[in-house]
């Protein structure tokens, strides 16, 4: 006997739903945003150039773009000193801070794991072509 009873159709999975990390991951890990938030932890309040040094071998571009998003998402504050010459500072916002159990549980992950990775992939890079998928 064939079963003829309609099921709903199934919802196309949208990324956010179908990972509940999703935005997470995409809003802290992408390129350079780890660096930056990590270094403004680490080192506390910094302006531009000593950020620039810190991080090295990002551009100047690319640093103001991540910082203008970091400032906009509320994860870095900028304060800005009407000065002669003007001088700008960045620093990592109390929502920001709240990312240090997040990064230190990947660096405890990164010390103990890392290796392992590596070894899997000498070990997949050492096996004859045609047994790789």
């Amino acid at each position: 006997m064939t079963d003829t009873t309609p099921r709903p159709a199934r919802a196309a999975a949208v990324p956010a739903t179908a990972c509940p990390i999703a935005p997470v991951v995409d809003l802290v890990f992408s390129r350079w945003t780890t660096p930056i938030l990590w270094t403004l932890h680490e080192y506390g309040r910094q302006r531009f150039v000593e950020l620039e040094r810190r991080i090295g071998a990002i551009t100047p571009k690319v640093l103001t773009q991540r910082l203008r998003q970091l400032e906009r998402d509320g994860l870095v504050e900028r304060t800005y000193h009407a000065e002669m010459p003007p001088r700008v500072e960045y620093e990592i916002s109390e929502l920001g801070r709240s990312l240090a159990p997040l990064f230190a549980t990947l660096a405890h992950w990164s010390a103990a794991h890392l290796p392992e990775v590596e070894r899997a992939r000498l070990a997949y890079d050492d096996r004859p072509a045609a047994r790789r998928p």
